[in-house]
């Protein structure tokens, strides 16, 4: 019998309804979802150590990495390096796979996060950095052949595949048939296991992640080799945009995880402060976590096929104004509201982009010293500038000074006070700063569609990044006279409509045409269909008089308070670091 990681029939990968995802029952899955019964008592978990647990979500199909690639891992296909033996198995990777399947049935889960975050990651730097992980059947015997610790293997085998090396169009295939027995045991069986939030975000992560390389990887088809065209043709589902989204939407049904949150807020769930975890009735929390963050799963699918509505309906059992376990793994966190500030913003709900991505940036500035020795650091950097570029955009196109906080201000006028004032003026060098901000800020949009193998065969991995560039810069090319009526409106308590054509120089019919199209932009319709302002200036006409209506920001005493102790803590621990002789 062959195993579940490896392909080997094509009709395998008919797309499954959403019913056939969670109606599949086989007695292959039944018998692996129990091979994991634990053969010790529940562990306490340490909850600050999945606190301080980092990882970090990356968009970049282009980026094959969450790691720095070395200079020669990219060369040729993986796996094919000279010396590489698939089936030698060194002693630490047995000590490693033994010691791990152990703590996995004791559901020892700090345990397992040492080895998972810690010892995963040294193997892989100081062994792995150039070739795979030993095959899964090579380590097999030493984990008594378990079904679902294979599986668990696999998906981290490929995961570390596709953050050093590059991939073949065959392994690609295979970590989706991987992904698919995974999920399909996590659904149908009874796995009795508790494994550490940061493991389960990573694996929904790289699940959204290796269905957005695939789709590019697909729509490259210029340089194809036969045999790789080939096997697109014998594949053609696997990776299949309904696939991904039904196995997400399986996982959030059947983990009943949104009925979890609406009992939390009556009172009758402890689902955030236990992170997730059942410490006393030693339930698996695998399903139910794998379910939650799968819902940030499905906002990310969403933004990156410009369903922005969507997304976000999927995100709505998440509170996101209030503390929640999507908090407590820094990837998490950045992912959620990464693609919730710019799903915002490109439904043109700016306050709510503007708020959200001051709180996360905020979070940043504090906390990322505490994650450089982290392999993701790198990527948390980069998703950190990406936000302040989105925050530029947000700002210039419905300024809300009031709701960005000091510290925040001062990075972002740092990194864009000139190209920020470049893009007020909505001439072409500001809307090429508009397109430059957002090409570098944007995710990496995919077009879901199996490619046509028959026409001439062309890249075409960039037109859905068109077709989203060019909307948005439609949207800004609309707004182009709103900053000059801002401007006016600042000025005045009161107006006239004549006074106000003459000074933007236009005739009176056309000025109430702008003055509406600033109404209309400067409102949004949020998730419950209420309409919203978004603007700090508004005003009302009456009898040709134009009357200014502007909100006075309540100062917050609190925050200036805040920042003065983060200051002094600064201070603090720089003189702690100073060695006196």
């Amino acid at each position: 019998m062959s195993h579940p990681g490896r392909v080997h029939n094509p009709s395998r990968y008919v797309v499954p309804s959403l019913d056939e995802v969670l109606s599949f029952t086989g007695s292959a899955v039944a018998e692996a979802a129990q091979s994991l019964i634990p053969s010790a008592s529940e562990t306490l978990i340490d909850r600050s150590v999945a606190r301080m647990a980092s990882s970090y979500d990356y968009d970049d199909a282009s980026l094959d990495s969450r790691y720095p690639r070395p200079p020669s891992a990219g060369q040729g296909s993986a796996g094919t390096d000279q010396g590489y033996d698939p089936n030698f198995v060194p002693d630490s990777v047995k000590t490693f796979v033994v010691h791990l399947y152990r703590h996995i049935r004791e559901k020892n889960v700090y345990e397992i996060h040492q080895m998972y975050d810690g010892s995963f990651q040294r193997l892989s730097d100081r062994m792995f950095r150039e070739c795979p992980w030993p095959s899964v059947e090579a380590i097999a015997p030493y984990v008594d052949n378990d079904h679902v610790f294979c599986l668990l293997y696999r998906e981290m085998w490929f995961r570390h595949l596709y953050a050093r090396l590059s991939p073949t169009g065959r392994q690609r295939v295979e970590s989706w048939d991987n992904y698919c027995s995974l999920f399909s045991v996590v659904l149908h069986g009874v796995v009795n296991m508790q494994l550490p939030n940061q493991w389960l975000w990573d694996m929904v992560d790289e699940f959204v992640y290796q269905f957005q390389s695939y789709c590019q990887y697909r729509a490259k088809l210029k340089n194809k080799t036969e045999e790789e065209l080939q096997l697109l043709r014998q594949y053609d589902q696997a990776w299949n945009v309904y696939g991904v989204l039904n196995y997400l939407q399986a996982l959030v049904e059947k983990s009943a995880i949104t009925d979890v949150l609406e009992r939390e807020k009556e009172g009758l769930e402890q689902f955030t402060a236990t992170d997730g975890y059942d410490y006393e009735g030693g339930t698996s929390n695998v399903l139910k976590m794998l379910g939650y963050y799968s819902m940030i799963g499905l906002l990310r699918v969403h933004c990156l096929l410009g369903d922005y509505h969507t997304g976000l309906k999927c995100l709505a059992p998440i509170d996101i104004s209030q503390q929640g376990v999507y908090n407590v793994v820094i990837g998490s966190h950045i992912s959620t509201i990464y693609h919730y500030g710019f799903a915002n913003l490109m439904l043109r709900r700016y306050v709510e982009a503007i708020r959200e991505f001051n709180k996360i940036l905020l979070y940043i500035l504090k906390y990322k010293q505490y994650h450089q020795k982290s392999p993701q650091y790198d990527q948390i950097l980069k998703k950190n500038e990406q936000m302040y570029a989105l925050l530029a955009i947000c700002l210039s196109l419905c300024p809300q000074n009031n709701l960005v906080e000091e510290n925040v201000n001062s990075q972002l006028r740092d990194k864009y006070n000139e190209k920020m004032t470049k893009m007020l003026r909505y001439d072409d060098e500001a809307y090429a700063v508009y397109d430059e901000l957002f090409t570098y800020a944007c995710p990496k949009f995919i077009t879901p569609s199996a490619p046509v193998l028959e026409e001439p065969l062309t890249n075409y991995n960039q037109d859905a990044y068109r077709l989203q560039l060019k909307l948005f810069l439609y949207e800004v090319k609309q707004q182009q006279l709103l900053s000059g009526v801002r401007s006016f409106l600042k000025l005045y308590s009161t107006i006239s409509i004549g006074k106000l054509a003459a000074y933007m120089e236009v005739d009176e019919p056309t000025l109430r045409t702008i003055l509406m199209t600033y109404k209309h932009k400067m409102h949004a319709i949020d998730g419950d269909g209420k309409i919203i302002p978004n603007a700090d200036v508004d005003f009302y006409i009456s009898e040709d008089i134009v009357h200014v209506v502007e909100s006075k920001p309540t100062k917050r005493y609190g925050d200036y308070f805040l920042r003065q102790i983060l200051k002094f803590e600064e201070m603090i621990g720089e003189l702690d670091r100073i060695k006196l002789d």
